[in-house]
């Protein structure tokens, strides 16, 4: 069972330094950019997802998702798919590979992942939601974990009932995104189906879904009551959230934001990792996202994006980056933005 504290909670033996979670984003929260969000305050971080189809397991994208060299405790791995004995031996596969927190995604809404049954539209069918949280946690020694949201449809919001799956099943921490599987990332988050989960079950509950701010971050743990709160998009070009939110909720006031020397410096930070990481080629193609996020709150953001995603080395690119970033300013004062 997980517990909390004001400040720190734990999952099964691990402490966590804070109640702020990174989540897992496919093709983004690869083992650099949770690298960089963990040093920039994120209590913890969640992988990509790794398919339980062990047959994609020696893929070269299997193998770089299943890579944590380097990366501080606890290391939390997330499994999706849609057979329970599947998913028992993804979770024993990836604790062999040094995973110490199984997370089971339920969440995803993308149409390829729902259109074999996994994801968020596990949550359609509550028996097999049953068979694969008791499979999963029965088949390893460490922590196992759950990401849902709020159910299918807006007209079928039953994640108090999955909570409650959940909770049974030995599940020591659920993460929830306040949108259904129906509404993708479209409107806004609600929080009211989050508060009535924490209220129904006693493990600890982790709200998310545009959690943007200092101050969002704050109001979203007050309104539902959550333990923690998880952050997705509102990290994508902006890892530094996790400083900002952690810094106002101990203090109740903001930071400043960082100068363009400092974010520059993050960012060749999180290139180089790159680039080692993925290898010249790949590394390059990777860095483009992730260079228009960092870029969007600078003036001649989309000059600059136009001109450095054409670039196929990473010489051009480093150079490009580092004179664009020398030469603008920030477009306002501001928190990220998704």
């Amino acid at each position: 069972m997980a517990t909390l504290s004001s400040n720190t909670w734990s999952i099964g033996p691990y402490t966590l330094s804070n109640r702020l979670v990174l989540a897992p984003m496919a093709g983004i929260t690869d083992r650099p950019f949770r690298q960089i969000c963990r040093r920039m305050g994120a209590g913890l971080a969640v992988s990509e997802m790794i398919s339980a189809n062990n047959l994609l397991w020696g893929s070269k994208k299997t193998r770089s998702r299943i890579d944590h060299q380097g990366e501080p405790d606890p290391r939390s791995v997330q499994i999706a798919g849609s057979d329970p004995q599947q998913m028992a031996e993804a979770a024993r596969f990836n604790q062999a590979q040094g995973a110490q927190i199984i997370d089971i995604n339920m969440g995803c809404p993308a149409k390829k992942v729902c259109n074999v049954m996994a994801g968020s539209a596990l949550l359609k069918d509550e028996d097999r939601v049953a068979r694969i949280l008791d499979a999963v946690v029965n088949a390893v020694d460490i922590p196992v974990t759950l990401k849902i949201r709020t159910g299918w449809a807006p007209e079928q919001r039953n994640g108090v009932a999955i909570a409650k799956i959940a909770e049974h099943a030995g599940i020591q921490a659920l993460a929830v995104h306040g949108r259904t599987r129906a509404c993708a990332y479209r409107g806004e988050a609600e929080y009211d189906t989050i508060a009535a989960i924490k209220a129904a079950v006693n493990i600890p509950i982790i709200a998310n879904g545009d959690i943007t701010t200092p101050e969002k971050a704050k109001s979203v743990l007050d309104y539902t009551g959550a333990d923690a709160i998880m952050i997705g998009r509102g990290a994508q070009g902006y890892p530094w959230i996790f400083r900002e939110v952690a810094h106002y909720l101990q203090t109740g006031s903001q930071l400043p934001p960082p100068d363009n020397t400092e974010i520059l410096n993050i960012l060749l930070e999180h290139l180089h990792a790159l680039y080692q990481f993925y290898g010249e080629y790949t590394g390059v193609r990777m860095a483009r996202k992730h260079l228009s996020w960092y870029s969007k709150s600078q003036r001649d953001g989309n000059r600059f994006r136009q001109t450095v995603n054409r670039v196929e080395s990473s010489e051009a690119q480093l150079r490009i980056t580092q004179n664009f970033f020398e030469q603008s300013s920030p477009l306002c004062v501001c928190s990220a933005s998704v």
